[in-house]
């Protein structure tokens, strides 16, 4: 995919916004507690999209701007928290000024970035060794249910998580190596957040309507026929949590 066609795709999550709200998952505290430094004040979660990264930012206490490209997702992310700027604007192009904040986190985002246009403009918005930090959620197919339904969602062998640590090779000076920790864990949802989840994925936003209708009526009946999922009341999804933190140096 060249950076066009990436630049379209990461710009049709708003078509998907109310599902990507309702449907994907918050990231764990201790992964958070190992991306932000104790004395970050102000924070920016770039590429926020609905503020799912966002809130729990908020919660601790941070000082948090949200930056998102994408109309529909920043208007979500407005609606449900409406205390914290969330502002037009991309890693490539980020409306701050100079120096402006402690931390940067990029949640589900870096692998659609210019890198090489976004570590100088992240580099220019930090504060004197301030942290950039990188996170991707994705479900663990070590569980047999997980990776049937990847199976239905991607049915031409196309992995779900391909996105993973892709763009952070880009990362050099001025920052210091990149560290990478991961952490396994466990979300709790509803059968029909499960279908947000999946329908909020890119690869099923951009299949046509029909295409699409019939892929969630399978997703649908897995879930209704699937011995690990047909009788449960709430659905335990297991994740690894992928995350990456550098410092200017």
């Amino acid at each position: 995919m060249d950076q066009r066609d990436r630049h379209v795709q990461a710009l049709s999550f708003g078509a998907a916004a109310a599902a990507y709200q309702r449907g994907r998952p918050p990231y764990p505290p201790q992964a958070i507690d190992w991306m932000v430094p104790g004395d970050t004040r102000r924070i920016l979660d770039l590429g926020a999209g609905t503020g799912k990264l966002t809130r729990q930012l908020r919660e601790r206490g941070l000082d948090v701007i949200a930056v998102e490209p994408d109309e529909q997702m920043r208007a979500v992310l407005a609606h449900h928290l409406p205390d914290v700027p969330a502002l037009a604007g991309s890693a490539e192009a980020i409306p701050l000024p100079d120096h402006s904040v402690d931390t940067v986190v990029a949640a589900q985002v870096w692998h659609w970035v210019d890198a090489e246009r976004a570590v100088p403009e992240v580099a220019r918005t930090l504060t004197r060794h301030g942290t950039l930090s990188l996170v991707w959620n994705t479900p663990d197919e070590r569980e047999d249910w997980v990776s049937s339904l990847d199976r239905i969602v991607h049915p031409h062998g196309v992995p779900g998580t391909p996105s993973v640590g892709v763009g952070v090779d880009s990362i050099a000076l001025p920052f210091a190596p990149v560290e990478h920790r991961t952490v396994a864990w466990r979300d709790r949802l509803t059968r029909s957040e499960l279908i947000d989840l999946v329908a909020s994925g890119s690869s099923v936003i951009a299949l046509p309507l029909a295409e699409r209708t019939a892929l969630l009526t399978e997703v649908r009946r897995f879930c209704a026929t699937h011995p690990a999922l047909a009788d449960a009341a709430e659905i335990t999804m297991p994740y690894i949590t992928h995350c990456y933190r550098t410092r200017l140096c």
